[in-house]
């Protein structure tokens, strides 16, 4: 009989309890459907727990504080999705409830008292909490043991009736969800959360686990629930960062909380410190990535569009995605802003991801791009530096696929790149060509500064709109249009032949009309052309080709 759990114990059990939940991930994406059907609840869980066990198995602490510290502490910067997001602030909760202790170990009272304070702290996380979630299966669990706790002796006795009352509130929440009910399954986050305590409760046993393939068994019909529900998704793409703040003394987690919840649902906001954690489902994310740098500096950021994701699903279980003859050649660009991103497709780009400057996609989703186009020959366009070494990863990692990266990094590179494409090309020679093209390109940006600096000599105060010329900030003043017509001063000269002006969101028609008419000032013979690229962050983004 287990009467106390101590530092060395209570890793191995939250060890457990990841390894368990990862060797059941794919059976827990089968069940999500809410609060959108996008299949990836297991996969964000395992993600989040993984990531928080091995910072825990980094420390050298003795202390179960301090590994409990640690441990939430990984969670919340690993955290994906909304249930990952809830999950790590029920672990945050624990680590609350032992803060106080004297002792190194937990007692059968401390582990109940850990309980408690993991379903509240997890519901607070949440703007709206919704019944019928792994909410409820944390609170419901919890509120069996505390209200048996005289009757608790061990940790055998405590762990076989909390996972109980987790089991039957995980029955019920197709009662209290329609969705679920809708589309037969429990769900998905309860699902997972149930998979962490019985690995602990394994741990407990003295059977550990080792990390295996997702299992192929599985409790639900071969067919997904996301299949079964609704593709009707309100609020298109789940944004998540973590921002480091500027002021943590003053800021309140009410001056992002009350906008954010206007903008989207799914509103989950966490704060450790100097650290704070978003989770939110919207339809334009730029708006919410602009809101935060008004707070502090990003750490990390994940935008996915889970429309995507729910069709795709659909077209797997339906069989729509059939094997096809590969075409000779494909187009990958990486894009933000649905202006910027009609006018590469009309360019011949295939296939868009979404990100950029605030949001640099994975090698993953470059991964899945070259495996959808089908093509014989991919060309990447980056359209950012940062992006460029997660592009070059595909190369190694596709190898079936000739696949070249050209060394475009900015949307106006890129842009001039697409005019130097020919299909009846080989892959090399569009390469060089493409890539000569860039090479001729002066790339302006406008946006705005979110502090004061000074930067090679010019001052930068916070709301001032930059003109930034190939990557280097050349002015700095307070109104857009002047920075604009500066800025195009610095870009046109006589050699200069098109300007292709991308005006974004906040910018409009008329002022874009208007350093039209500038640049032809400065130069006669340029052609200018005005496309409205509907972009966040960068008022202005402007190509000068020679």
């Amino acid at each position: 009989m287990i009467n106390s759990v101590n530092c060395n114990l209570f890793k191995k059990m939250m060890m457990n309890g990841a390894i368990n939940l990862n060797n059941h991930h794919k059976e827990i994406d089968q069940l999500n459907v809410f609060p959108v059907p996008d299949g990836d609840t297991g996969t964000n869980m395992k993600m989040t727990m993984m990531t928080g066990v091995r910072e825990m198995n980094n420390s050298e602490s003795s202390s179960i504080i301090d590994v409990a510290k640690v441990l939430q502490r990984g969670l919340l910067m690993g955290a994906r999705g909304n249930s990952g997001v809830i999950l790590s602030q029920f672990f945050r909760g624990m680590y609350v409830a032992m803060k106080g202790l004297t002792a190194n170990e937990l007692s059968v009272a401390d582990f109940i008292e850990c309980f408690k304070s993991g379903y509240e702290v997890a519901y607070k996380a949440v703007m709206e909490p919704t019944e019928g979630t792994i909410l409820t299966v944390v609170r419901e669990a919890a509120q069996k043991v505390m209200a048996e706790k005289d009757n608790i002796d061990s940790f055998e006795t405590l762990f076989e009736m909390y996972i109980e009352e987790a089991k039957r509130s995980l029955a019920n929440t197709p009662n209290l969800l329609p969705v679920l009910k809708e589309a037969g399954v429990v769900d998905s986050g309860g699902a997972g959360f149930l998979k962490v305590v019985e690995g602990m409760q394994l741990a407990l046993q003295g059977i550990m686990l080792e990390s295996e393939e997702a299992t192929e068994h599985s409790s639900v019909e071969p067919t997904s629930a996301q299949a079964k529900v609704s593709g009707d998704i309100k609020y298109g793409y789940c944004t998540e960062f973590i921002i480091e703040l500027k002021d943590k003394d003053s800021f309140q987690e009410s001056d992002l909380r009350s906008p954010l919840s206007m903008l989207g649902d799914s509103l989950v906001l966490v704060r450790d410190e100097d650290l704070v954690k978003v989770h939110v489902h919207v339809n334009k994310p730029g708006q919410v990535l602009e809101l935060a740098q008004k707070y502090g500096e990003f750490v990390k950021i994940k935008v996915e569009n889970m429309r995507l994701q729910h069709s795709e699903i659909i077209e797997k279980e339906h069989g729509d995605v059939q094997q096809q003859e590969k075409q000779k050649y494909a187009l990958v660009a990486v894009c933000f802003g649905d202006g910027l991103k009609e006018t590469f497709k009309e360019l011949g780009v295939d296939y868009i991801i979404d990100g950029g400057q605030t949001m640099n996609p994975s090698t993953e989703e470059f991964v899945k791009a070259v495996n959808n186009c089908n093509a014989e020959n991919v060309i990447i366009i980056p359209n950012n530096g940062n992006v460029i070494l997660s592009a070059e990863q595909s190369i190694r990692l596709c190898g079936n696929v000739n696949i070249r990266v050209l060394k475009a990094k900015t949307i106006a590179q890129g842009y001039a790149s697409l005019m130097a494409f020919d299909s009846q090309n080989d892959l090399d020679t569009n390469f060089e060509d493409m890539s000569e093209a860039i090479k001729n390109v002066q790339t302006g940006e406008v946006t705005y500064a979110v502090r004061d600096t000074e930067i090679k000599g010019v001052k930068i105060q916070a709301g001032d709109y930059m003109g930034i010329c190939n990557g280097q900030i050349v002015v700095s003043v307070k109104e857009r249009i002047d920075a604009s017509k500066q800025l195009l001063e610095k870009c046109i000269d006589e050699e200069s032949v098109v300007v292709t002006i991308f005006y974004g969101k906040g910018a409009s028609f008329e002022e874009a009309t208007e350093l039209e008419n500038y640049a032809k000032e400065l130069n006669e013979n340029v052609d200018v052309e005005l496309i409205n690229g509907e972009q966040d962050i960068y008022s202005y983004i402007i190509s000068v080709e020679k």
